[in-house]
């Protein structure tokens, strides 16, 4: 599979993965379903500010197996490549049962959301973390320069501002800034990303930023179309800034 700069397809990951080749993705990276919509305590009605939206899309009732994309995710990675996929409390023992025994670490890493969404009735504590799963084998890319860059912790706002998408809005997009170290991290130029869950393409756009090549795919229409444009315009930037 030749690229040039980024190749993107509208469809279902399980299907369309089939296609890369063995031994040729450089990093995963990737924001899979989170299965949170059972946990919902629905939308929050307030008079002085925006109204709270705890319900998540559909497409996250769907329940996500990770059992069911070890296989292929070893297929396809390199033996220096890295896997980092976002996770919740509830699912990362399925990641850890299912990935563990396939490589040679099983590490996590902590998202802190320095603004995260307030809890009107202060009734549990905020929901301020999210977990990353980090897969890998010995010989691994790795580009710390210091110990102090090897804290399992990055510390960010939500995305929020121009950078978030209006319509369509994708209630899980990640700030490219976190994308971006984690792409610094485990990987290097001209390598390939891979996001096979690319929703609104915040991970194709860091990718292009950091000067990699990437690959995405995305099942629901609105979301592909909203990355395709977002990703085309971060290639005019980085072309106008070259």
């Amino acid at each position: 599979m030749n690229i040039d700069k980024f190749l993107l397809q509208n469809g279902d990951s399980r299907d369309l993965i089939k296609t890369i080749p063995s031994g040729s993705v450089d990093l995963i990276l990737t924001d899979p379903p989170y299965n949170l919509g059972n946990y919902s305590t629905g939308n929050i009605e307030l008079k002085w500010r925006k109204n709270i939206n705890n319900d998540l899309a559909e497409w996250d009732t769907v329940a996500f197996q990770p059992k069911e994309w070890v296989s292929e995710f070893k297929r396809i990675l390199k033996p220096t490549g890295n896997i980092f996929a976002f996770t919740s409390y509830n699912l990362i023992g399925k990641w850890h049962e299912a990935f563990d025994p396939e490589f040679d670490t099983f590490q996590f890493m902590v998202w802190h959301k320095t603004n995260p969404t307030p809890k009107i009735f202060k009734a549990g504590f905020l929901n301020s973390c999210e977990l990353i799963i980090c897969c890998w084998n010995k010989g691994h890319t790795w580009n710390f320069l210091s110990q102090k860059e090897m804290h399992n912790f990055i510390e960010s706002p939500i995305c929020m501002g121009a950078e978030r998408l209006k319509e369509p809005n994708h209630p899980a997009q990640k700030p490219v800034k976190v994308l971006k170290k984690i792409i610094e991290i485990a990987s290097n130029p001209n390598q390939v990303v891979f996001d096979p869950f690319m929703g609104v393409g915040s991970t194709g756009v860091a990718a292009l930023q950091m000067n990699r090549k990437f690959i995405g795919f995305e099942l629901e229409k609105t979301y592909f179309e909203a990355a395709k444009k977002r990703i085309e315009n971060a290639i005019l930037q980085v072309s106008l800034f070259a």
